[in-house]
């Protein structure tokens, strides 16, 4: 194991919760920073995030605070958990309180809303040049890692070292972190999955069967290859737990928020009421927008994620929805001339 190391961990909603009791059950000092004063009293009297852990027990070492420069005072490395809305503010936030020697990772997905850009270009342009920059990301639901089950994730970095030493912090008997460099490529993944957990959760509230998940599974991996060929990221990136992982775990698992939204919709009810229900942030409603702004910058065709875009902006319904890609012409599956180049 890494040597002790102080960690800031901003954001108490789930993933931030389970991500700061992570790091403290490895011998780590964790504390948590959120805005929510009754999660924090909690979570320091009852180890517990009543919200959005409830149940699970929280180690006794992991310390919360709703002050920002008392979770930033004197630590090594500042993790940011928060939703991509919130990214940019959160970094302006935090850059002066941030000890200098201290490297920043995030384990937020999705684009800065808007520009549509990629959160390491925005940690680049906020935080200067010369902070290490890292990306987590990877198939996780937070309440299984808050309980101790098995998982896998991927930390991305331009700087080798600071990967390695953030999947270090994050390794563990039940927990297994590796390493990449491909920031462009894993961040790409851990947007765009989001957008089709929606397809296929549509597809499932419809009851059109496990064939047609499989297919929509599938030929949305293609669609995130495509797209990410177009953008400079590499194949590789995709095929492991920043793409395939988590695409499959979030077109599969009734505990992703997105795919819950899909479900909701495909059995008729508004994306409003669904949302509502939900009671948490759903990042696809904002991603899809901003895969579909990338993808016409690059003139890259993606069915999948188009329809799904149309579904949640009320253009089409769900049965539209899969109309319109079942009517699509017949085609090769991948084109002689490059294997993800052009075919849709």
């Amino acid at each position: 194991m890494t040597a002790p190391t102080t960690v800031a961990v901003l954001g108490a909603g789930s993933w931030g919760t389970a991500l700061a009791a992570l790091i403290a059950r490895h011998g780590h000092s964790a504390v948590l920073w959120g805005r929510d004063a009754a999660i924090v009293k909690a979570i320091n009297a009852r180890h517990e995030n009543p919200r959005y852990l409830p149940g699970i027990a929280l180690p006794a070492t992991l310390r919360a605070t709703t002050d920002l420069a008392t979770a930033l005072a004197g630590v090594d490395l500042v993790l940011v958990v928060v939703p991509s809305h919130a990214f940019a503010d959160t970094l302006r936030a935090l850059a002066p309180h941030r000890p200098a020697h201290a490297g920043v990772a995030w384990a937020t997905k999705g684009f800065e809303p808007g520009s549509g850009r990629f959160l390491h270009e925005v940690a680049a342009e906020d935080l200067g040049s010369g902070v290490p920059l890292a990306v987590v990301t990877g198939p996780s639901f937070a309440k299984e890692v808050a309980a101790g089950l098995p998982t896998a994730l991927t930390v991305h970095s331009d700087d080798e070292a600071h990967a390695r030493h953030v999947a270090a912090l994050l390794h563990g008997p039940a927990f297994r972190a590796y390493t990449g460099d491909d920031m462009r490529g894993a961040e790409l993944g851990g947007a765009m999955k989001n957008v089709l957990a929606v397809a296929t959760g549509v597809a499932d509230g419809m009851e059109l069967g496990l064939n047609a998940r499989a297919g929509l599974i599938t030929r949305g991996l293609n669609e995130m290859l495509r797209l990410n060929q177009a953008i400079g990221g590499r194949a590789e990136t995709l095929m492991g737990l920043a793409g395939l992982g988590d695409l499959v775990l979030t077109c599969t698992g009734d505990l992703s928020r997105n795919r819950r939204l899909g479900l909701a919709l495909g059995r008729g009810e508004t994306i409003e009421a669904a949302v509502a229900k939900i009671g948490q942030v759903v990042e696809s409603v904002q991603t899809a927008d901003e895969v579909m702004r990338l993808a016409d910058r690059h003139g890259v065709e993606l069915p999948i994620a188009s329809a799904v875009q149309a579904v949640l902006h009320g253009r089409l319904t769900p049965a539209q929805g899969l109309s319109q890609l079942l009517a699509r012409e017949q085609k090769a599956e991948y084109p002689r001339a490059g294997l993800l180049k052009t075919c849709p």
